[in-house]
């Protein structure tokens, strides 16, 4: 990976390496400040595969250049600063940060925003929402075609957006229902565990009773007659951390094939 990016800095022109010794902020990242007519692009994704993917379906235009690669956030973060691309293309799931860590990164701190593209298999309301309220210009699946994804670059190197039908769906959707906050979101995540309201107390240094109105708030949000039911639509939403217990899985199947029971008597 390091050989490779080394390769494609010294393919770079010498004006363009001699922007990168400069705060990213002062110089906007826009199309009439490219230096050449070619479209830079970043790629970022953990899987060599997938990025060697979209290498060939992208450098295979004229006018896309892939200027550097990088397989996790925090070198998301330093090659974006080292070659300004007119395009990022991001993972979600990255290592050392994630996808939405490296946008508000790069977003905090930059007068000119970066042209982000999400390119993931995860597309839950959840993980489409907190990309477009990051900021992402565009949002495309891993099924995404060749012309799809040469579309979206660009589009959005000329300022434009692209959100494909059915990823628009989901976020009008998501938008449109009441949004969890941090503590009943660590509250889901004890009851998709199968944790008692007291258990879930203990665990949070909260009281039964507290523990108790943020279950209610979290059903009425979700629009759930019960615990289990919860569950299953915050597991659909996407509203659950990567990694959750086999419990919860088996909760979720449950009550998709109709065999729990709401517990409504200890809300």
């Amino acid at each position: 990976m390091r050989n490779l990016n080394e390769q494609r800095r010294r393919e770079q022109p010498l004006a363009a390496t001699s922007l990168s010794d400069k705060p990213c902020g002062d110089y906007p990242n826009t199309k009439s400040a490219r230096l050449t007519d070619q479209i830079t692009v970043v790629v970022a994704d953990d899987h060599p595969a997938i990025r060697e993917g979209l290498v060939k379906i992208l450098e295979s235009e004229k006018d896309i250049k892939i200027v550097a690669e990088a397989e996790d956030g925090e070198e998301v973060c330093v090659l974006y600063d080292q070659f300004l691309p007119d395009v990022l293309i991001l993972d979600l799931r990255l290592p050392k940060k994630d996808g939405i860590q490296v946008l508000h990164q790069l977003m905090s701190r930059r007068l000119s925003k970066p042209r982000v593209i999400i390119m993931t298999s995860y597309d839950s309301e959840h993980d489409i929402c907190q990309a477009a309220r990051a900021g992402v210009k565009a949002f495309l699946v891993k099924v995404a075609g060749p012309q799809q994804i040469r579309e979206a670059v660009r589009l959005v190197a000329d300022g434009e957006t692209y959100f494909p039908a059915e990823v628009r769906s989901k976020l009008t959707e998501s938008l449109s229902q009441a949004e969890l906050s941090k503590r009943e979101i660590e509250v889901l995540e004890k009851m998709a565990r199968g944790k008692s309201n007291k258990e879930i107390g203990v665990a949070l240094y909260i009281s039964e009773g507290t523990v108790k109105y943020h279950v209610n708030s979290i059903l009425r949000k979700l629009n759930a007659i019960g615990r289990a039911e919860a569950i299953a639509i915050a597991a659909r939403r996407g509203l659950l951390q990567v990694g959750w217990h086999s419990e919860c899985r088996v909760a979720v199947t449950d009550f998709s094939l109709g065999k729990a029971k709401p517990r409504t008597g200890s809300k």
